[in-house]
């Protein structure tokens, strides 16, 4: 068996990577606070975007830059391009999904629990397909048991990113809980990658597909241009209470059509004294 480097580059992958994931993550927290209180049509852009950010940018990327660390025995390595954009699109697909079935089921345990487990299961998804799309001269396994315990790691730590985008508010504890799903996110990327082996061929030959620095410029200008973006889509958006009192005024609107004499949101009460 090759010998197998996670970290060529020494802490800068692992930490770069991780620094990405968090900032991925926290932006996704942010646009799904957005969505919480909004309706129709703006609550789906908020909760596309917190998708791309969550999805694109704290996973899939992530999972790219920790990549760059990647080495085996100095051979070649190059990427399958469809597949690389195949595992892209996974990770956003199956994130937006989990949010989505979180935000329209509420805070019950049911649809928290089922979109923790699609979305983990995505991305577990993902991960493996990334790694397939890595082109080298052998042949790579994996530990089954190690990849196991990977989709375990990638399902907990789905199921509480997503009971965050349900909970968090305040730039405090969107900051602490954005660490928190870098870690995660981190852990089973490197928990997955020490589940594989790599048997190199005594003649490499040609390698076929795409160096990884002909990802990475286009890659981080995109990711910078959607972030940056999304920032001020974040900040230049109504507040999280302008949100809130315009559902709640919806609200109010609808149980007027429907017959009800709810009072305004926030009118005061005003009872009439027993005669």
């Amino acid at each position: 068996m090759a010998h197998i480097n996670h970290f060529s580059y020494g802490l800068l992958t692992p930490l770069l990577a991780y620094v990405m994931s968090s900032i991925g993550s926290m932006l996704g927290l942010m646009l799904t606070a957005r969505a919480r209180f909004a309706v129709g049509g703006a609550r789906v852009r908020w909760l596309a975007g917190g998708a791309v950010s969550i999805g694109g940018t704290g996973i899939w990327v992530m999972h790219f830059i920790a990549m760059m660390g990647f080495d085996v025995g100095n051979a070649p390595i190059r990427y399958d391009i469809p597949l690389t954009v195949a595992s892209a699109l996974i990770a956003i697909t199956v994130v937006g999904a989990g949010l989505f079935l979180v935000a329209y089921g509420g805070e019950r345990p049911g649809p928290l629990l089922a979109g923790g487990l699609l979305t983990g299961s995505g991305v577990a998804c993902m991960h493996y397909v990334g790694m397939a799309a890595m082109n080298m001269p052998g042949h790579v396994s994996y530990d089954p048991f190690v990849v196991a315990v990977s989709i375990l790691i990638a399902v907990a730590a789905a199921t509480v990113a997503l009971w965050f985008t349900l909970r968090v508010r305040g730039a405090l504890p969107t900051t602490g809980a954005a660490l928190i799903m870098g870690v995660a996110v981190s852990g089973m990327h490197y928990t997955g990658m020490f589940a594989m082996s790599v048997r190199l061929d005594h003649d490499p030959g040609m390698v076929p597909g795409a160096q990884a620095l002909d990802f990475l410029v286009p890659l981080l200008v995109l990711i910078s241009m959607f972030t940056l973006v999304m920032l001020l889509s974040a900040i230049l958006a109504p507040s999280e209470r302008e949100l809130r009192a315009e559902a709640e005024l919806l609200e109010w609107l609808a149980g007027r059509r429907a017959g009800s004499m709810a009072p305004l949101p926030h009118e005061p009460q005003h009872h009439r004294r027993q005669e």
